[in-house]
């Protein structure tokens, strides 16, 4: 059974959905924010936001739009976890973080067993741009490092020097290079992987650049590993259900999309938006804006609010505590999961169509 509090104090889940309603529908511009929920959970609210006429907007937005930003005005070349592990002679990693965004990222890519058409081919081999000296070893991987501090600079120089192009820098740092344009030239097909908060839009269009340049005479291609809370999947269920991603408002009556002006914090910062809908099913992660507004969150079990919600209604995890459909890194598609740890504590989108049930008709 759900927890419920109103103001701090515990409650029926009934009261706590008829106040959560009231809270929603008196608000002038309410925001959907937080959004980490599964399928089901990403299209409830959504439709809440619609009949609310408020915006709506994903916790990792920012890292989201790293790489759609790009992908909508340059196009990118992706290839899927599974075809890289088959196919691919050369990794080149770019960040310091991708086995925390992804800790079985070396399991799935790692060669387990080779084709057996492809017996002969010579080792993997893995070219890592990280901060920081080192690297560690990879078993089934010969490692080579790129210290960078900078990876605007860093991936521009690698890409002048796989195009035969002038760069300048210290003797050992232009060596590195070198080593590292002549391994991705003669690669049979590599693959490159990024993500994490270091890599903004700019990284990305110059990895891209360097992606294509690559294609003219080898094949090469990308393999993004996005970010947690089920991003991807409430960004391809925005998009089945509006055309657009999140940060996406119905202010108008109809859905229009902004990346500035309908971004969640900056609603609330700004006065714009004067109630807010916090999900966080995944971590329990709390809002990251400072200004206290009228706050109705449905999160996980012992989240820790910097101010106490109006109202605060637990929900299962998807995929432990319920069956639910999400998107899976391991396959780069929605997949359904089966609750791994199946309790009675409610799903988002269960708790939303509470809350509905006490808008009436027209919120």
């Amino acid at each position: 059974m759900s927890e419920a509090r109103i103001n701090g104090k515990p409650a029926s889940l009934a009261a706590a959905a008829e106040r959560a309603a009231a809270i929603l529908s008196l608000a002038r511009m309410p925001v959907v924010a937080g959004l980490g929920t599964d399928v089901a959970g990403a299209r409830a609210a959504i439709l809440l936001a619609e009949k609310l006429r408020g915006a709506y907007d994903h916790m990792h937005a920012a890292r989201i739009f790293a790489d759609l930003d790009v992908m909508r005005q340059a196009g990118l070349m992706f290839t899927t976890p599974n075809e890289a592990r088959l196919r691919a002679d050369v990794f080149l990693f770019i960040g310091k973080d991708l086995t925390k965004i992804w800790p079985d990222l070396l399991e799935r890519l790692s060669p387990a067993e080779i084709p057996a058409y492809d017996l002969a081919r010579e080792p993997r081999k893995l070219l890592w741009i990280v901060p920081g000296r080192g690297g560690g070893k990879v078993e089934g991987l010969a490692v080579q490092t790129l210290d960078s501090s900078d990876l605007h600079t860093a991936l521009a120089s690698l890409r002048a020097r796989v195009a035969g192009k002038a760069v300048y820098g210290a003797k050992g740092t232009l060596r590195k290079l070198d080593e590292f344009a002549d391994v991705l030239k003669n690669a049979r097909f590599g693959v490159a992987v990024w993500g994490g908060d270091g890599l903004d839009s700019l990284s990305i269009e110059m990895l891209h650049g360097l992606i294509l340049d690559l294609n003219k005479t080898t094949r090469f291609s990308g393999l993004p590993l996005g970010v947690g809370a089920n991003a991807a999947g409430v960004v391809q269920t925005s998009g089945w259900m509006t055309g657009f991603p999140v940060r996406t408002s119905f202010g108008r009556g109809f859905p229009e999309h902004d990346t500035w002006r309908f971004e969640a914090t900056r609603l609330i910062e700004s006065g714009e938006a004067d109630a807010a809908l916090w999900i966080s099913a995944y971590d329990g992660e709390a809002p990251p804006w400072k200004k206290n507004i009228p706050l109705v969150a449905l999160t996980a079990p012992q989240t820790a609010f910097a101010r106490e919600p109006q109202v605060c209604i637990e929900v299962g995890c998807p995929g432990v505590d319920h069956d639910a459909a999400e998107f899976s890194r391991e396959t780069a598609a929605i997949v359904g999961r089966l609750a791994s740890q199946p309790s009675h504590i409610p799903s988002v989108a269960t708790i939303v169509g509470e809350i509905e049930k006490y808008l009436g008709g027209d919120a």
